[in-house]
């Protein structure tokens, strides 16, 4: 039987999970939504991880097991959650001026 939540989340695994979560936000362009959605349920996310767990026979089969056991433990520290916004946040590249 799989085993969820056997061991924490380690740092590399934290950080791998941040830069690839905020680099697909930045590409696609929805950087103040996504600040937005994460702020509102920021709260909820130790919920929304233990729903992972409960809703994962339903989702493992199209997202994988690594995925959803590596996000289920994300989520379930909400550190993890601000530190997430504050990668988002982060202007990787400088902004183009606007032209008036």
């Amino acid at each position: 039987m799989l085993q969820m939540w056997d061991k924490a989340l380690t740092a590399a695994e934290r950080d791998e999970i941040i830069q690839k979560t905020a680099a697909f936000v930045k590409k696609q362009g929805v950087r103040t939504p996504a600040v937005l959605f994460l702020e509102m349920h920021k709260p909820l996310s130790g919920i929304a991880a233990h729903a992972a767990i409960a809703f994962a026979p339903f989702i493992m089969p199209f997202l994988g097991f690594s995925r959803v056991d590596k996000y289920s433990r994300f989520f379930a520290d909400r550190e993890n959650v601000e530190r997430l916004i504050c990668e988002i946040e982060n202007p990787t590249e400088p902004e183009e001026e606007t032209k008036s």
